[in-house]
């Protein structure tokens, strides 16, 4: 008898992709066969890199693993896993106050979806990382440089080159 393939989805903007998601994506995919970067597409949200860029980024930074996707999806995570017959939603944990959200969400989901959440913690070095405040550094003119152990080069790279874009001016 065959077993089914253990497909999981792992949703987020990634706007900009950082080593968090990163470490995340490396870990969760030892736990599934297949493990599907979804970058959601929000166009009430303001993002700094086009879907098309973060997918390239994503693409490139995993392409060495051979059992991750990655692709971009809009409207509700839980649809995406039916469609792609997932067995579970990854998530990560920086802190208490994702557990809290991501704890609510987890619990909606399922009781909407019939849909488990698997949640990583991540590694103690990302645990105040986000992709809001690489945008807000971006923006007001820090230093790229110092982001080295928190953002892939390419994605230094990237903001590096944008910058005259996301820079605001002060008041």
């Amino acid at each position: 008898m065959k077993t089914q393939e253990k497909i999981a989805i792992f949703p987020g903007t990634f706007d900009p992709p950082t080593l968090g998601h990163l470490d995340v994506i490396e870990r969760g995919r030892h736990l599934f066969d297949r493990l599907i970067v979804a970058i959601g597409v929000n166009s009430e949200k303001t993002q700094l890199f086009p879907v098309e860029l973060r997918q390239q980024l994503l693409e490139a930074l995993t392409k060495d693993w051979p059992n991750i996707a990655v692709e971009s999806y809009t409207g509700l995570t839980v649809d995406l896993v039916k469609r792609r017959n997932a067995v579970a939603i990854l998530r990560g944990l920086r802190n208490m106050t994702d557990l809290e959200y991501e704890f609510q969400l987890a619990l909606t989901n399922r009781a909407i979806a019939s849909v488990d959440t698997v949640f990583i913690m991540t590694n103690e070095k990302f645990g105040f990382t986000s992709s809001s405040l690489i945008r807000q550094i971006a923006a007001l003119g820090g230093d790229l440089n110092k982001l080295t152990t928190l953002l892939p080069e390419s994605v230094i790279a990237e903001l590096e080159r944008r910058r005259p874009d996301i820079v605001k001016p002060f008041d």
